[in-house]
């Protein structure tokens, strides 16, 4: 058995496809596209606000009210909801069968570890506008339970005492380059993730590299 206890995924850009830009954002909730909403000084303030909600320290209404302030009109709380609403887009393919076998793998613990919100949150399950595979993963870790963010190096480390294994025993994936260097800092074994391309076979491919042949056991089982 390879050296590797815990295996950690982010969840947006690796798990489930999520809006890249706010511009993406106002297209999949069917909004128009303000160009004052573009500029860096409106991205700065919305990503401030995005921070402390990640974080746990805004409730969710009051995130989507502090949006649309921050939009000087021309944006409502509901329509910030229904942009919020519209973020989560879908799970990529194949990567519930990853997690499964995974799960069935003996001595891997299977871990999220996700910047988020209550909201996003809540939709991890299996029934209408849900996702199913985070669900079931057998640790799951948010920055708005935990009052902590990546790139925080202190998340990793909380994190490494949730799991119960040494930092070198953990595998991580994300897909911003600032993650996986906080993860990396912390020792764990960090891969990251092109959100653009097929998710599964990245993984898959660390994962071999690691000594866990996830293809294999695919193709045994199917």
């Amino acid at each position: 058995m390879p050296d590797v206890r815990v295996v950690c995924f982010d969840w947006g850009g690796v798990i489930i496809r999520i809006c890249r830009n706010w511009r993406e954002g106002c297209e999949r909730a069917g909004l128009p596209i303000h160009e004052a909403a573009g500029t860096p000084e409106a991205v700065a303030r919305r990503r401030a606000i995005n921070a402390v909600h990640q974080v746990g320290r805004m409730a969710c209404e009051d995130f989507f009210a502090s949006v649309a302030h921050a939009s000087e009109g021309l944006y409502t709380p509901e329509q910030i909801r229904r942009i919020h609403d519209a973020w989560l887009i879908e799970e990529y393919p194949r990567i519930g069968g990853v997690i499964d076998r995974l799960n069935a793998t003996k001595g891997i613990t299977t871990a999220l570890l996700s910047n988020t919100n209550a909201s996003h949150w809540a939709r991890q399950h299996a029934g209408a506008g849900g996702f199913g595979a985070a669900a079931r993963l057998k640790v799951r870790l948010a920055s708005h339970e935990m009052g902590l963010a990546k790139p925080d190096e202190a998340i990793y480390h909380t994190a490494r005492e949730r799991f119960g294994v040494p930092a070198e025993q953990i595998v991580f994936f994300d897909d911003l380059p600032e993650n996986i260097d906080a993860a990396r800092s912390a020792g764990w074994r960090a891969c990251l993730i092109d959100p653009l391309g097929d998710t599964s076979a990245q993984i898959e491919r660390h994962l071999a590299a690691l000594g866990i042949d996830l293809i294999t056991a695919e193709c045994r089982d199917g």
